[in-house]
């Protein structure tokens, strides 16, 4: 359907994840999966922290925050792509892909911002152990919690509000399976320069300046355990953020494909992959990142599994 102003754009059609009609049980069943495998061990995760009282400290506080993110990001994005994939019609309306927009642009600037945070506690950790409940209070985790939810949500809203003021002519074919802000600026016509502006702002806060923030602190952190003297200790101070320096690693280098690197035609497929990764694969790894080698989680996971036994 072309569309030559904003009022007749009723609806836009997601290309999919692959056009190979052999292909597309073995993807619903794979994204099924994915998305029954993140929900669940999100869930896990958040039941096991708020039902067990030594888990409730700075870092795991943060950890239900990171879980919240991952299951409204997989919420936001594989409920359409299975309805796409089971033949139900690849269609969006224009709604509800500036919703599905809005969500996704406030969990990738949450997740971000967390993820700084998160490396900020274990600096304090392992640098200032003996200031870390002065320097991690209740307060101050609080504060960090809601700031980071409070300016995510407000870009996310301001970009989407950038993107509905604009007008889309021409094809409402999207060549992707989700609407995000790079995908829906090329099929939008007329002055995009406030859009771009913002777009580049945003980018340098959430991608930049968060990701230097987090490899100053990986920076301090590396440079105390180094000053350890045995070999063990080394280990275990390593072991307190090796979970989160592999998530941090993960999800930055998707990110910086997807929305730093230009796209161009040839390169769609690849951004698909790569956004199915920090959109669905991320998701689903972090809960088994955090708990595989965590005796504690694993110890509060099985008084969850009792309680669903009785």
């Amino acid at each position: 359907m072309a569309a030559n102003n904003l009022s007749a754009v009723v609806e836009f059609v997601l290309q999919g994840f692959s056009e190979n009609p052999q292909l597309q049980g073995f993807f619903t069943a794979a994204f099924l999966l994915l998305y029954l495998m993140a929900f669940a061990g999100n869930c896990l995760i958040l039941m096991a922290i708020c039902l067990n009282p030594v888990l409730h400290t700075p870092m795991y506080f943060f950890l239900t925050n990171l879980a919240i993110i991952d299951i409204i990001c997989i919420s936001t994005v594989l409920p359409k792509l299975l309805d796409n994939l089971v033949g139900r019609g690849s269609t969006i309306s224009y709604e509800g892909c500036m919703t599905q927009l809005f969500f996704l642009t406030w969990v990738v600037g949450a997740e971000l911002m967390l993820l700084t945070i998160m490396a900020y506690d274990r600096y304090v950790a392992i640098c200032q152990p003996l200031h870390y409940h002065t320097l991690m209070s209740r307060n101050l985790c609080a504060l960090l919690a809601g700031s980071m939810w409070v300016i995510s949500g407000a870009n996310s809203s301001l970009q989407t509000c950038l993107m509905a003021r604009l007008t889309f002519c021409g094809s409402n074919q999207i060549h992707h399976f989700l609407c995000d802000v790079p995908t829906m600026l090329l099929l939008a016509c007329g002055p995009k320069y406030l859009n771009n502006v913002m777009i580049i702002i945003a980018d340098g806060y959430f991608g930049v300046v968060n990701f230097l923030l987090t490899m100053a602190s990986y920076g301090f952190i590396i440079a105390s355990i180094l000053q350890i003297r045995t070999a063990e200790g080394k280990r275990r101070a390593f072991s307190t953020c090796s979970s989160h320096l592999l998530v941090v690693c993960m999800y930055y280098s998707t990110l910086i494909y997807t929305y730093f690197l230009p796209v161009s035609g040839s390169s769609m497929e690849n951004v698909k992959v790569v956004a199915i990764m920090y959109s669905s694969v991320s998701p689903t790894l972090n809960p088994l990142i955090y708990t595989l080698r965590n005796k504690d989680v694993k110890v509060a996971l099985r008084k969850v599994v009792a309680i669903f036994r009785k």
